[in-house]
């Protein structure tokens, strides 16, 4: 065990109001691609950009597209948990974690047994018919329509998630935020915190200590009490919950 991670050890047992906030990196270890490294879907060659294609616009525009792009490469269900998720599960029923804040669309924290968990940018688990609001799960998008449609009124279905230009859900925000403003420790994990509004809610954050998991440097490095530059999944994997 490296010594950070033997002090990242010492404050999750000197702590029992912790709060998580994640971002693309806690799931690459399960095989989901992030956005922004040099294998992310950022810097993935179609026909038009991968930040444009997954914009409410192009969404209402060019849903054939969109789809087509979603399926390849959004819609990722055939994943586990990595020992990051777990253990973040495992702190939660210790009575150690308050909530897991994340900006991630995978539903990978509850597979492993978290139960609070905020979506800041939804989930790809929950899709609904825009017209009538029939709710559908993600296999439904996996049919035989280039565009999904509504089996009851045939309406377009679209996942519930949070598109560039659309804002994120008040009820998830006001959840997250109350979370991380009564945490006594916050930890940063797999996020380069330069998404905006989401990063934003770690302002909230009054309490005792602050620790920053991810490979790259970040904007709030030099405020942090620790800062970690392993993967994240390697780090918790070391860590016990007593």
């Amino acid at each position: 065990m490296s010594r950070e991670t033997e002090e990242l050890q010492k404050i999750i047992d000197g702590h029992k109001r912790i709060v998580f906030f994640g971002g693309a990196g806690v799931s690459t270890e399960s095989g989901i691609p992030d956005f922004r490294s040099q294998d992310g879907l950022y810097n993935m060659k179609y026909k038009y950009p991968p930040e444009l294609i997954i914009s409410h616009s192009f969404f209402m525009a060019q849903p054939e597209e969109f789809y087509r792009f979603y399926r390849d490469r959004i819609l990722i269900t055939d994943v586990e948990p990595n020992p990051a998720h777990r253990k973040l599960a495992e702190l939660e029923r210790a009575g150690k974690l308050l909530a897991v804040v994340t900006q991630n669309i995978d539903g990978l924290h509850q597979k492993a047994g978290s139960r609070t968990v905020y979506e800041l940018h939804g989930s790809i688990h929950r899709n609904y018919c825009t017209r009538c609001g029939k709710f559908f799960g993600p296999e439904y998008l996996r049919g035989p329509e280039a565009i999904p449609k509504c089996d009851e009124c045939g309406g377009t279905v679209k996942p519930d998630v949070v598109l560039y230009e659309e804002g994120l859900d008040d009820a998830t925000i006001s959840g997250a935020v109350r979370a991380i403003s009564e945490a006594d420790c916050l930890i940063i994990g797999g996020t380069s915190l330069v998404v905006y509004p989401a990063a934003g809610l770690i302002d909230y954050f009054s309490g005792d200590k602050l620790v920053l998991i991810n490979k790259s440097a970040t904007t709030r490095d030099e405020s942090a009490d620790l800062v970690i530059r392993e993967p994240i999944g390697e780090v918790f994997s070391k860590i016990e919950v007593r």
